[in-house]
């Protein structure tokens, strides 16, 4: 298919234009040859300089929108219709096969009683599936969670199937969609923490810190100690097409800088090493561009 950038945009902040080139040019670089959709979003937090490629184009998020949903399942915590400490009974019913979850591993048959905090655990830092399920029945379902991303002012995502509808059929993953500035916008909501109350930001906060799943993408070639609280997104394949390679998320620079970052790959026949290959030297460009 080869590589495609659909547009890109630069609003003007504190680097010099010269600068803001310079990057632009390496992540041209970068993703140059890239199989597939490729879409990016960077935004300075302070100063809210941003830099978008694919721009027009509908992603599928895949575990992406499990950051979404867990900021709604927190809304309901700041308001009192939820609990952290509440206690849900899972299932063996609850726990589908043929499917990503740590979850049904520690728990095999069911019969368990674990808090909303443990599934927001589950379902975020190791993308738990059938956790994923779980806390959207707990919330009213997709269209809730949907409702209150729109309810944020964010336009541009699209939260329309569970894990497991999207197992059902390949094409359903792409009614879950999401757009570079969309996503970048939800972080940017998430980062001023004022949508959710302290704690509950705190507390995501520290579940994205903690995500075990992918991780050769953003973090790939950051330091060791790089703190980047981010969440993953990956599809299956379908005759060896790829639907989805996804990391987005923020990152601490040691100079007080936030930074968040989208990585979006779409439609790709490229392996797993090189895809997050070409996540991860973008991610490393766009740190130390702003670590200077």
């Amino acid at each position: 298919m080869g590589y495609v950038l659909l547009a890109m945009m630069i609003v003007a902040g504190t680097c010099s234009y010269a600068q803001k080139d310079k990057l632009k040019a390496e992540i041209e670089t970068a993703i140059k040859g890239a199989d597939g959709e490729v879409g990016i979003g960077i935004m300075d937090l302070s100063t809210k300089e941003t830099l978008l490629f694919g721009r027009d184009h509908k992603f599928p998020m895949q575990s992406i929108f499990k950051f979404p949903l867990a900021m709604a399942v927190l809304d309901q915590v700041d308001k009192g219709k939820l609990q952290l400490d509440q206690k849900i009974r899972i299932t063996k019913q609850d726990l589908l096969p043929n499917t990503w979850s740590p979850l049904r591993v520690k728990y095999p048959e069911g019969n368990a009683d674990v808090t909303i905090a443990e599934l927001l655990g589950y379902t975020v830092s190791q993308s738990d599936n059938n956790g994923c399920d779980i806390l959207f029945r707990l919330v009213g379902g997709t269209r809730v969670v949907d409702s209150y991303i729109k309810k944020l002012g964010v336009k541009g995502i699209a939260i329309v199937a569970t894990e497991e509808e999207m197992a059902r059929h390949w094409d359903v993953q792409y009614t879950n969609y999401c757009y570079p500035a969309a996503m970048l916008r939800l972080l940017e909501i998430f980062h001023e923490a004022k949508k959710l109350s302290r704690t509950s930001t705190e507390f995501l906060w520290k579940r994205m810190v903690e995500t075990s799943t992918g991780p050769g993408r953003i973090k790939g070639l950051l330091p060791k100690d790089a703190i980047v609280g981010h969440k993953t997104g990956t599809s299956g394949t379908n005759e060896g097409l790829l639907a989805a390679t996804n990391d987005v998320g923020i990152m601490q620079l040691p100079n007080g800088k936030n930074i968040a970052v989208v990585i979006y790959i779409s439609d790709t026949r490229m392996d797993e090493k090189n895809r997050d290959l070409v996540t991860a030297k973008v991610s490393r460009l766009v740190w130390d561009h702003y670590s200077k």
